[in-house]
């Protein structure tokens, strides 16, 4: 069997939705931000789902640790089932682009890891070093990133901790080259991620690490696989259509009818970011073309 973890935080109604389409093949498990309260008749609806595991526990803001408490939790979750042999973490924007029985198939005996996965050195985004947001420290969930007073307080806390030279990497002993990155939607066979959260319980190094950084769910589980014995597994298609271009680069699109022809050339196992009544047409679409 394999699990699908979901990490939701609005549209109920959506997630309703994508859940009933995927309880059919995939055991699921859900976070549910605490931002979003369901209704009575939404958690009746889960609750007489049998494949359905959900629970409330965290308040997520953008580039929070907050992300992988959840995540973490959801993973850990999953692996208390002996019958799970994969994991898929999707959020609640995502979407299915193919039958999900022909997505559990490709899966199924399937040994490799789907993350996207590289050394971070040299990187950056929006003109910002990743190793910044691992050598200094940040509070993202306390402080509300996207808002105007966070991005005047995250430009100060890169400038002064520039200054004075804080380095929270070598605190924790690990060195510039020990860093990984990549998206947060990975599918994981059990094993590498039994490993994953082994080392994460028990080398807190990591969790002293990330709970101050900046996106951490882009770096942890990258970090803790890099430079192992399941780096040469690792596969960086993720199979996932999204389409950063029409919002040059700083936020998914939302995904419409102007999307399909570029999804049906590839082999896209979900999408996202998906968003009724938006995406509507462009699911049917898919759906009649199967």
């Amino acid at each position: 069997m394999q699990a699908v973890l979901i990490l939701a935080h609005e549209n109920e109604g959506q997630l309703l939705k994508l859940v009933s389409t995927l309880t059919g093949t995939f055991e699921v498990y859900i976070h549910i931000d605490q931002k979003m309260a369901l209704s009575s008749e939404a958690k009746e609806e889960l609750d007489t789902n049998k494949r359905v595991h959900y629970f409330s526990k965290y308040d997520v803001k953008w580039g929070s640790f907050n992300i992988v408490r959840a995540t973490v939790d959801l993973m850990k979750w999953a692996l208390k089932s002996p019958s799970i042999s994969y994991v898929h973490l999707i959020s609640g924007q995502d979407w299915p682009l193919q039958d999900p029985r022909k997505i559990y198939d490709y899966f199924e005996n399937n040994q490799r890891i789907y993350m996207d996965f590289y050394r971070v050195s040299d990187a950056k985004k929006s003109g910002e070093s990743l190793l910044w947001w691992m050598k200094f420290w940040f509070n993202y969930d306390q402080v509300n990133r996207r808002s105007t007073f966070g991005k005047v307080y995250h430009r100060v806390l890169l400038v002064t901790q520039r200054l004075i030279r804080v380095n929270r990497l070598k605190k924790y002993g690990f060195r510039d080259g020990d860093v990984f990155s990549g998206q947060e939607w990975i599918d994981v066979p059990r094993d590498a991620l039994e490993y994953a959260i082994k080392i994460w319980d028990t080398d807190l190094r990591y969790q002293k690490l990330f709970s101050h950084s900046f996106c951490p769910d882009e770096f942890w589980l990258q970090t803790i696989l890099g430079d192992t014995q399941y780096d040469s597994r690792i596969d960086c298609n993720i199979h996932r259509y999204i389409n950063w271009e029409r919002e040059n680069g700083k936020t998914p699109a939302t995904l419409d009818e102007r999307d399909y022809a570029a999804i049906k050339k590839g082999n896209y196992f979900f999408g996202r970011k998906v968003k009724f009544p938006d995406s509507t047409k462009l699911l049917e679409k898919l759906k009649l073309s199967e």
